[in-house]
């Protein structure tokens, strides 16, 4: 058993916290945020709003809940095994297709640097290609997958902490206020255009609890460290983003595939432009790496509890699925080639708001399972109403957010969510012939 002094303080937790976020997220946020405006920044706003209300109810789900599974365990109080179970598949759906848009940002990227005029095609073989070299990586297990991935996200960081600090020096304030909202859009159009792409820079938030036991006191710490942690996140995103809007011109911003590097090219010269888009690929990549081994282990772990096939949960002497990310890997290749389009953009587009639907579906059973979780737990009643009331809001957030996504997200998401129940038949069925309780 550790002692205490080995455990982090909440100062060190916060940072991890940070850390986790960030990842590859915000790589590809400035050209998606241009092709609004600046007016995007209100956008912003309320994404931070709403993710701190989630990441607190999230905290607070991780120190009283007994069960197993996350997010699916946190529903089970409510829901029962059935909403245990839609929370588990819908975000494992969700890491799928959020792990090929991923995949589309190094590639992107990788175009930029290399001068590559690439077809949907090429751009779709491209993401294919980091896919699997990806999750063949993690064939070794998670040990070499922790540590790379632990370097890697410094790829990210450092470029937007630093364009964050020194980018105030080329900043144009005219350049700025001119693309506040270049296509004259009304208030109500205008956040909601780009509440998906905001919220998709925080997905990850509900895994920053999951170094609780790391921490001193964690009862008070852990909700300290994941709100502050996510509030310092939001901060250095809409400095970032922010401040490259008053560096780069609103038509090239949006246009670009490679807008950090476009940034630093800026600023200083066309080298440091491509050493800044070298760091982010492998930040990407990293990030990319940890991700696919992270869905790997949601399917052996729903595979284990029989909701998945019992291909995803066979596992090597290292307790590796390497068969179940074989099957996972094939179906991001499926799903790279169904989401090909006239640009890298556009197909970045579609994957994000497709992850970010299916993403708030395991949020929203969450959520709404807080108030028989506190009761199981006997939680003072004061306590419990003000969790419960954060947890409100994080809900309507989520639902914004739904709506916020498009008709077109909804469309595919609530599809993949139906298919969930006639899984989940099926789930049941096997049980009910093995006898087993379910």
């Amino acid at each position: 058993m550790s002692s205490s002094k080995s455990k982090m303080s909440v100062v060190q937790l916060t940072i991890l916290t940070v850390i986790n976020m960030m990842g590859s997220g915000i790589i590809m946020l400035p050209s998606k945020l241009a092709q609004v405006g600046t007016i995007s920044i209100l956008s912003w706003l309320v994404t931070a709003v709403g993710s701190m209300c989630l990441a607190y109810a999230f905290a607070k789900c991780g120190r009283f809940s007994t069960k197993s599974g996350g997010m699916g365990g946190y529903a089970e109080y409510s829901f029962g095994k059935s909403g245990n179970f839609m929370a588990n598949y819908t975000y494992a759906v969700s890491l799928l297709i959020a792990n090929v848009a991923i995949a589309i940002s190094a590639v992107g990227y990788l175009a930029v640097l290399m001068n590559w005029q690439l077809s949907p095609f090429q751009a779709a073989l491209g993401a294919i290609i980091f896919v699997w070299l990806t999750m063949v990586a993690n064939f070794g297990g998670a040990g070499i997958t922790g540590k790379i991935s632990g370097i890697t996200v410094w790829g990210a960081i450092i470029p937007v902490i630093g364009v964050s600090i020194i980018g105030w020096f080329w900043f144009s304030p005219s350049m700025y206020a001119d693309a506040w909202n270049p296509h004259n859009m009304g208030l109500f159009e205008a956040i909601p255009s780009s509440i998906a792409i905001t919220l998709w820079a925080f997905l990850g938030l509900e895994s920053a609890c999951a170094n609780s036991d790391a921490v001193d006191n964690p009862e008070k710490n852990v909700p300290i460290a994941v709100l502050w942690g996510t509030l310092l996140t939001a901060i250095i995103y809409i400095v970032s983003t922010n401040v490259v809007a008053g560096i780069v011109p609103n038509t090239q911003l949006a246009s670009t595939d490679a807008p950090f590097g476009l940034v630093f090219a800026s600023m200083f010269n066309n080298t440091i432009g491509q050493i800044v888009m070298g760091l982010l690929i492998i930040s990407c990549t990293g990030s990319l790496l940890g991700w696919q081994f992270t869905i790997a282990q949601v399917f052996k772990a729903g595979a284990d509890e029989g909701y998945f096939i019992p291909q995803f949960g066979k596992a090597t002497s290292n307790n590796t699925p390497i068969l179940g990310m074989i099957i996972i890997a094939s179906i991001q290749t499926v799903l790279a080639l169904m989401t090909m389009d006239e640009g890298l953009s556009k197909q970045f587009d579609i994957l994000v708001n497709l992850a970010v639907v299916t993403n708030l579906i395991p949020y929203i059973l969450s959520m709404s399972a807080i108030i028989v979780l506190q009761k199981t737990s006997d939680v003072p009643h004061k306590e419990m109403v003000f969790t419960s009331i954060i947890a409100f809001i994080g809900n309507l957030y989520s639902f914004y957010a739904l709506y916020s996504s498009g008709m077109e997200a909804m469309y595919w998401g609530s599809i993949a969510v139906f298919a969930g129940w006639v899984l989940y038949g099926k789930v049941v069925s096997r049980k009910y012939d093995l006898n087993e309780p379910f």
